[in-house]
């Protein structure tokens, strides 16, 4: 008797990517439009340490909804 094979019930779950994951690539130019942002958002905050992720994080938003305007248009 052959044993049972090892093959998932349902579709298996794969991560949805947004046009703008699509499109716009991590580059190193990207990467540094990121970093400055950050950097303008920690200076803004008075300079204020241990926000870093966060700084980041809104930076890469901002840059790439800027960018994906531009493909876009």
């Amino acid at each position: 008797m052959k044993p049972a094979s090892m093959k998932p019930a349902g579709p298996t779950a794969n991560p949805r990517r947004t046009p703008t994951m699509m499109t716009i690539k991590s580059t190193p130019d990207l990467q540094e439009q990121i970093r400055r942002r950050a950097y303008k958002l920690y200076e803004q905050r008075g300079r204020d340490h241990g926000h870093d992720l966060a700084d980041w994080l809104q930076g890469e938003s901002e840059v790439t909804q800027q960018k994906s305007k531009g493909i876009g248009a």
